[in-house]
């Protein structure tokens, strides 16, 4: 999903104004929501409770002597019922505990793929390719240019070989040619940094949005690496750029079931067949932003993976407002006045977007906040809601005491500008989605991973710091993921997309970079 605002232009000036209207979360929050959040806070107040009963048991034990030790004896020696019924209920608890406790989900490494020069693509070529098709308006080439210099997008994006002809070539063969090219890419990339082999891995999850061929892109990825016959495989379609966190929640469902499991997840975005040849406005924005880009992540739930894994999984969150009708329908695919096939964006977009936004968080946060944090957010919004103390402001809790990282899906300048705003990030926090955006494009579900290959690349990564994924798209959901690093990650001995340029960044991104 990716927007920079409602867009208008001034007929006077030619020039492009944006609406705004993602909402300011220190307005209202529902409080089914936060509710929502606690539930999931006391669903593991079980192994809370246990912590302290169990601190408390051993420091009596300790205090115990041999003499206390023998009486205990003699009095068991006659009461032989009792000890078999507790033996017996200390086995059956312990078994029961081992048996139903949630198995660990290890992130053992991932790539992202990158391009080849040849399909490098800077502003100035887009605006040429689109002129020569020949297809579009005076008026709406103007407009696509007006929104690309105000995209955050860089000169180096990359674009499908079949687009970048003249004339263009949208079609199923260079369509499949895109996605095998990204997909085994990517692949390729990870089973070298990881030393996997292909037949070992026993779960497969693959999210396109838009592009969904016959066999699937997951079959494609079983037929080209002849993964075995019993893998459990995956195929997401039209979930949009969230699809990449619930397809790593699908694999997180899975590997609890499947014990000792490798699970590959590939999350990509198809442009070939999906460039729009039409001049309808609210489906141009989709042209201007889009670029071609793909990751591959290897999860495992084996205990002895731990030691070789970058990060531990430690919650996702899903997010889906698709029962409101607005949400439902704001990211549309459907056909122009021309029977041109595209994806509208509406007005409502920016407004969807913050409601459920604001939705995830608020339901992620008692999972994730300090206590102090969440007191201060409790109590502030029950005085607001239950006793109607309205010249109480709520209090918007600090995400910064509980994530040292933050890799925002890179959909749009106006979008990071607002969450940047919103939460209270700094530059330096919003660093790897910006960097993102403007060196690879909103690459849909896969943009989550370039940020975090970013972040990894300038050392910042340490031993147990805590990174927040969050994306959005069509339907409209909204989903995060928490990641706990289980090592310092050394850039000196990685490699992804960013290592050979990373010196280059961040670079500063004008609000406006004119197109020549």
């Amino acid at each position: 999903m990716g927007n920079d605002g409602d867009r208008k232009i001034e007929p006077e000036t030619g020039r492009v104004s944006v609406e705004r209207k993602l909402p300011n979360f220190l307005q209202s929050i529902r409080l089914k929501y936060v509710k929502l959040g606690y539930h999931y806070l006391i669903s593991n107040a079980m192994y809370l409770l246990l912590i302290p009963l169990l601190a408390i048991s051993s420091v009596h034990l300790s205090t115990l002597t041999t003499q206390d030790l023998t009486l205990l004896w003699d009095q068991l020696k006659f009461n032989l019922v009792s000890v078999l019924v507790c033996s017996t209920l200390t086995v059956f608890l312990c078994t029961l505990y081992f048996m139903t406790r949630p198995r660990k989900i290890y992130l053992v490494d991932f790539a992202c793929y990158k391009p080849k020069p040849d399909v490098m693509c800077s502003k100035e070529m887009f605006m040429e390719k689109s002129r020569q098709t020949g297809i579009f308006t005076a008026e709406n080439l103007e407009f696509q240019k007006k929104i690309l210099e105000r995209s955050g997008l860089g000169q180096k994006t990359y674009f499908p070989e079949a687009l970048m002809r003249v004339p263009a070539e949208p079609n199923m063969a260079e369509a499949r040619k895109e996605a095998e090219l990204v997909m085994f890419g990517a692949i390729d990339d990870l089973l070298a940094k990881t030393g996997v082999k292909a037949k070992d891995i026993g779960i497969l999850v693959v999210n396109c949005s838009l592009f969904n061929p016959t066999p699937s892109l997951s079959a494609m990825v079983v037929n080209h690496y002849k993964l075995r016959g019993n893998i459990l495989s995956y195929n997401l379609g039209g979930m949009g750029c969230s699809a990449g966190l619930i397809s790593i929640d699908l694999a997180k469902q899975l590997l609890q079931v499947q014990p000792n499991s490798l699970a590959l997840v590939v999350s990509m975005e198809n442009i070939t067949l999906n460039w729009y040849f039409g001049n309808n406005r609210s489906m141009l924005v989709s042209n201007c932003i889009f670029r071609m880009g793909g990751a591959a992540i290897l999860l495992s739930n084996k205990p002895s993976d731990k030691r070789r894994s970058k990060y531990q999984l430690i919650h996702t969150v899903r997010t889906h407002r698709g029962a409101d009708d607005k949400s439902y329908t704001c990211v549309f695919q459907e056909e122009d006045d021309t029977k041109q096939v595209g994806v509208a964006l509406s007005k409502d977009l920016m407004a969807v977007a913050g409601e459920a936004l604001k939705t995830n968080i608020t339901t992620l946060g008692p999972l994730v906040l300090p206590m102090s944090e969440q007191l201060l957010f409790f109590v502030t919004l029950v005085a607001r809601k239950v006793f109607k103390m309205k010249r109480i402001k709520p209090y918007i809790p600090d995400f910064k005491l509980a994530f040292e990282h933050f890799c925002i899906h890179a959909g749009g300048r106006a979008v990071l500008d607002e969450l940047e705003k919103n939460l209270e990030l700094s530059e330096w926090h919003m660093e790897p989605s910006r960097m993102t955006l403007y060196r690879y494009g909103n690459t849909s579900s896969s943009s989550l991973w370039y940020e975090l290959a970013y972040t990894e690349a300038k050392g910042r990564i340490r031993k147990g710091d805590r990174t927040w994924q969050i994306a959005f798209g069509s339907g409209f959901k909204c989903n995060s993921a928490v990641w706990r690093a289980l090592k310092r990650v050394d850039p000196a001995k990685e490699k992804n997309p960013w290592m050979d340029e990373v010196h280059d960044f961040p670079v500063d991104v004008p609000r406006v970079a004119t197109i020549s």
